[in-house]
């Protein structure tokens, strides 16, 4: 899973969980919200096993890295 993958995915997870307060009626809910954030050691393995698939190229791995260790 490439870093722009993981980042529109942790863009839609928190659309979805604001929309999900946004109920209408007088009901009280409680919403538990997840910490969707990736640490670089994590970030720079999934970028590697993405290179290992053949999900990105060697260039875009050696970019994707540099922009992560930069972060």
């Amino acid at each position: 899973m490439t870093l722009r993958h993981l980042f529109a995915f942790a863009m839609m997870v928190s659309a979805v969980c604001g929309l999900a307060a946004c109920g209408g009626g007088g009901a009280r809910s409680e919403t538990a919200i997840e910490n969707t954030t990736v640490s670089k050691g994590q970030a720079l393995i999934d970028l590697k096993q993405a290179l290992d698939r053949g999900a990105i190229s060697p260039s875009e791995y050696e970019a994707q890295k540099k922009q992560i260790l930069k972060e």
